[in-house]
């Protein structure tokens, strides 16, 4: 076989390389594209506080420069990504 051809071969080899890491890529931007939709797209709730829980809130989140929603939403993401972790509960 001559040299030219073996040449071709390989580089024909890494085109169909290439042209799977490019399929692989793209379906990977998708799939992200969903999950930051998915992301995006938030539940809402009704949720009952006491008074002195609501304050106790408003100030915290006053102190980490929060909306008392995005507050009580780090809160319970934390709780989450603890419990995932194993941690013990209170």
């Amino acid at each position: 076989m001559s040299e030219k051809r073996k040449l071709q071969e390989k580089e024909e080899l890494l085109r169909q390389k290439l042209e799977k890491i490019h399929a692989m890529e793209q379906e990977i931007q998708q799939k992200e594209k969903e999950l930051k939709l998915r992301e995006k797209s938030k539940k809402q709730i009704v949720l009952r506080l006491s008074p002195s829980l609501w304050e106790e809130i408003a100030r915290w989140a006053d102190e980490d420069f929060r909306s008392i929603n995005g507050q009580i939403e780090f809160l319970l993401t934390e709780c989450v990504r603890q419990k995932k972790k194993g941690k013990p509960d209170r």
